[in-house]
């Protein structure tokens, strides 16, 4: 296996074993006026009229519009079993979603504190659990951001100055998806670190399947 393989596999096992004792310091309830606090703030310093601009991303980290986006991105990048890998990856990243919000004792931020608006409703399993942990959207939005990333910067058809340019739109675009999570009150910022944490794990794990076409 080629040394940056082995890099992305024990990456990915490293972020995976920092989700499970990050999971269990949320259960204990270790960070709970810092969610608070933190929710607080971006909510005093955000104007209300962004609300509708946040919501959107609300839509656009559902579960349906990412998976469609990743398919068309491995479609196109033609990596067989690298691709298989980073599918069934994003696949079980759901099912570590649904188990933390299941077991991970983490109520949701209240009601009063919830700022989106309903732009679009997809029928998807995800809805308002009792627990929060982690964020789904946070999660998709890293392992999308990783498998971007990593195919842009390995291939020969951008030029650097591109290469940073979508860099930087692509870094642009997680932030904001992250922060509108806390600052709508879907989220406490456990539950992205926590997501965004498994969606690294399981988006260099897949990765560490990537080859490169031999040439003579």
């Amino acid at each position: 296996m080629p040394k940056r393989n082995v890099v992305f596999f024990l990456s990915g096992v490293g972020f995976f074993l920092l989700f499970v004792l990050f999971s269990y310091l949320v259960h204990k309830g270790i960070f709970t006026q810092l969610d608070f606090n933190t929710t607080v703030r971006l909510q005093d310093n955000i104007p209300t009229r962004l609300d509708d601009f946040f919501s959107s991303f609300s839509v656009i980290g559902s579960f349906e519009p990412m998976i469609i986006i990743l398919v068309i991105i491995l479609v196109l990048w033609r990596k067989i079993v690298a691709g298989v890998a980073l599918l069934s990856g994003f696949i079980i990243f759901h099912f570590f979603e649904l188990f933390g919000k299941y077991f991970v004792n983490h109520p949701p931020p209240p009601e009063f504190m919830l700022r989106t608006k309903r732009l679009v409703q997809f029928p998807q399993f995800y809805v308002r659990e009792q627990f929060s942990y982690p964020s789904g959207h946070s999660g998709r939005t890293i392992f999308l951001a990783v498998v971007i990333l990593f195919i842009i910067w390995q291939s020969k058809r951008f030029s650097q100055p591109m290469k940073w340019g979508i860099t930087g739109i692509v870094i642009l675009f997680v932030v904001i998806m992250l922060v509108s999570r806390i600052y709508l009150g879907e989220h406490w910022t456990t539950d992205i670190i926590g997501g965004g944490l498994l969606g690294a794990a399981l988006s260099l794990s897949g990765l560490a399947l990537y080859t490169e076409k031999k040439t003579s």
